[in-house]
């Protein structure tokens, strides 16, 4: 899933390191995940265990909303389908994918049309169930029906209760909005037609024109608020695509692609767009995993020696269990070692397919790496798909990383508890992050990560859809210096390795309630760039 509220926490857009520069808080989030202490060591590690050492190119299928495979920090690190020929419009490599150069589009056609907004997987399923079970009553339903019955009811609840909610505030922004932009023109015609600042304002207040004075009064409020019409209008967008897409039973964007999402078997579809109109999220992970290093532009790569495969599967809304099915397969028979999965969702529709294509990946030995979700909740307890264990299994995926975010903060705070000063972690542990120390593996870097977007440009941007890419990003370097490890290797090395900080204190996510770090996840680690190359040599 990529929503705004869930990975678009803060965000920088710079067009160039120097602009960057000049903003020193700015500045000193570039590359702070290569470095070290909370960081993963990694240009520790290229400058003292990896030096004059070879390594081999390692694909790596980005699985995402699409990735720029023009942006200057990785157009040489992009895959390319050598046994395809660009654009002629044959499928010369045989594999059921026309010109898929660069990759494959699971969200659009061959006409140039994308899917860029979809339902979420809860709406899918009332709209569903609600055609068969709407005005039913309990006693009147079969004993077969009773467990579909029961999900109707809860999704039921969450749906509709959404859509009133999001009505209501989108109505709410939207008035805020109007006036706003009102007192803004007015205030600027007041101000000589230019833009204002906070001591402008408070001249504004004095103003012997009431209406002035009184949009002066407004405008400074929202300001000292932090309120802005850019983050205003986010707001209108977000529950805007809430009311639209995301929860509206009646959207239909697959009509767009044009298969039926419940087929597994019609499997040939898409296209070649591998960037499609929103490749923002897929570009940053990207640029997390193989960005080029040491070119003193944006934020460098984890691995050096990477190729990355776009496989466009994951919309503004939840992505299609078949997509991703899919989409792993893909990646697997045209060579990925690694799958980056930034992405996921609370329910389920076809779980036993994209289970078997997890096995399918497991069986060739491909790593999936999988962000594990950024609503500061327990994932033993509420469910995350995809997932390394689902319900009815008795063992975990042998090829799979779920990831959590940490930060780069270690400075304590004191906090009041029991009528006594406390000290805890800043937030070692990512606020946001999802947790659990049976689901969730390892930690990495995830908040505050400055990596590729599209058109050639740079953001720093938060979530586990960041971490993700660091491990995806470790276990690729391990692969390209250590060709002779197998993926299962190189995951145990990756969660032996990690950094352990002991019994260090921090919040559980989400709460002021304090935790042990390492009760977060099964290893209790941050990933360590540093100790896994070190482990790998020792092997």
């Amino acid at each position: 899933m990529i929503r705004i509220e869930k990975f678009l926490l803060f965000v920088f857009l710079l067009g160039s390191l120097n602009l960057l520069a000049q903003d020193k808080e700015l500045a000193k989030i570039i590359n702070w995940y290569n470095g070290p202490k909370q960081g993963m060591s990694t240009d520790l590690a290229y400058k003292k265990l990896l030096a004059g050492k070879k390594s081999e190119p390692v694909v790596v299928a980005v699985i995402d909303s699409g990735v720029d495979i023009e942006h200057q920090d990785l157009k040489d690190r992009i895959w390319v389908n050598k046994d395809e020929i660009p654009d002629n419009g044959i499928d010369d490599d045989k594999n059921g994918y026309i010109d898929d150069v660069y990759g494959w589009s699971f969200l659009g056609n061959p006409d140039g049309e994308d899917v860029e907004h979809e339902q979420l997987e809860v709406t899918r399923i009332y709209a569903r169930l609600h055609k068969k079970f709407d005005g039913v009553n309990e006693s009147d339903v079969a004993d077969a029906d009773k467990a579909d019955y029961e999900l109707y009811q809860e999704v039921k609840g969450k749906v509709e209760s959404e859509l009133e909610t999001s009505a209501k505030n989108l109505t709410q922004y939207e008035q805020i909005m109007d006036k706003m932009e009102g007192a803004d023109a007015m205030l600027k015609k007041a101000n000589d037609g230019a833009d204002y600042t906070l001591k402008d304002l408070k001249k504004l207040k004095k103003s012997d024109d009431k209406e002035v004075a009184a949009s002066a009064e407004m405008m400074s409020q929202m300001m000292s608020m932090g309120l802005t019409m850019k983050r205003l209008q986010g707001a209108i967008d977000h529950f805007k695509g809430s009311s639209e897409y995301h929860y509206n039973p009646e959207f239909d964007a697959r009509a767009v692609v044009g298969d039926n999402p419940a087929d597994f078997n019609d499997k040939y579809y898409g296209c070649n767009d591998v960037e499609g109109p929103d490749a923002f999220h897929g570009t940053h992970c990207a640029g997390i995993i193989g960005a080029v290093r040491g070119n003193g532009i944006g934020g460098d790569g984890v691995a050096d020696n990477v190729l990355i495969m776009s496989v466009r599967a994951v919309p503004d809304g939840d992505e299609r269990d078949k997509d991703i099915a899919l989409a792993i397969r893909y990646a697997v028979d045209n060579g990925a070692q690694v799958c980056n999965m930034s992405f996921g969702k609370s329910y389920s529709s076809y779980p036993d397919e994209v289970i078997e294509a997890i096995k399918y990946a497991e069986e060739k030995g491909v790593l999936l790496v999988h962000a594990a979700g950024n609503s500061n909740m327990d994932t033993e307890k509420n469910s995350n798909y995809p997932s390394p264990q689902y319900p009815g299994m008795t063992e975990r995926f042998t090829n799979w990383i779920e990831v959590g975010a940490s930060t780069r903060y270690e400075k304590p705070v004191y906090l009041e508890k029991d009528g006594k000063l406390k000290k805890y972690s800043v937030g070692l542990a990512a606020s946001f992050s999802n947790y659990s120390d049976k689901v969730v593996d390892i930690f990495a870097p995830g908040l505050e990560i400055y990596s590729t977007v599209p058109q050639s440009d740079y953001a720093a941007i938060q979530g586990t859809s960041m971490a993700a890419p660091m491990v995806a990003g470790l276990a690729a370097l391990l692969k390209s210096y250590f060709p002779e490890l197998t993926m299962f290797q190189i995951k145990d090395i990756i969660l032996k390795s990690g950094q352990d900080l002991g019994g260090q204190m921090v919040f559980l996510p989400g709460t002021h309630d304090e935790i042990e770090f390492k009760k977060l996840s099964r290893t209790g680690m941050v990933a360590n760039v540093y100790n896994a190359v070190e482990m790998a040599m020792g092997m």
